[in-house]
């Protein structure tokens, strides 16, 4: 395999399947500048890239959480927000409070990443950050709390409910009805 000093030059320079190529075989590596590396390219230009990076860090079987934690606070909102979202699927529920600080975010995207990651973490500790999302000026980012809402299995008045309906969005919608359905009587 190429030594750091290729690897980190073709991450930053090579095409999109010498990216990809070495990517695939740097999910066990343990090493930091490397792994940071992998960090920079959920940021890629390239969709593909960066699904092979998040598959990367996803994968490593290293404790690598106190570098995903650090690069919440990165500058880059793509960075922030896929680290979340990698967080969560290594099932890392030690990072929870500080992906509850991302709800905070002025990026809607980042603040949609946080909150698909706290319903997959079942993040019952970010139960009212979440429904604060909920009057968020953002429509992905209100449906994002609604969808974590019915991850988490909590529920809505039916006044929550009718504010939320007049937005006019399908999926919104629909996840308003599932909501509803969830949320509705129970029988014996």
């Amino acid at each position: 395999m190429n030594n750091m000093k290729n690897i980190i030059e073709i991450l930053d320079s090579g095409n999109v399947e010498e990216k990809i190529k070495n990517l695939e075989f740097l999910s066990s590596t343990n090493n930091i500048e490397i792994i940071q590396k992998i960090i920079s390219k959920l940021d890629d230009a390239d969709i593909k890239v960066r699904g092979e990076a998040f598959s990367a860090l996803v994968l490593n079987e290293n404790n690598i959480s106190d570098l995903l934690v650090n690069n919440l606070k990165s500058q880059n909102k793509n960075i922030r927000g896929y680290t979340a979202l990698v967080i969560a699927n290594r099932n890392d529920t030690n990072a929870i409070s500080e992906i509850i600080n991302l709800l905070d975010d002025q990026s809607s995207m980042v603040k949609a990443c946080a909150l698909g990651a706290l319903g997959f973490l079942n993040a019952k500790e970010a139960k009212e950050a979440i429904y604060d999302c909920l009057s968020d000026s953002n429509l992905e980012v209100r449906k994002s709390a609604l969808q974590a809402i019915i991850d988490l299995g909590y529920s809505l008045s039916e006044s929550e409910i009718k504010e939320l309906s007049k937005q006019q969005d399908s999926e919104l919608k629909r996840l308003l009805v599932r909501i509803r359905k969830e949320s509705g009587p129970k029988g014996i």
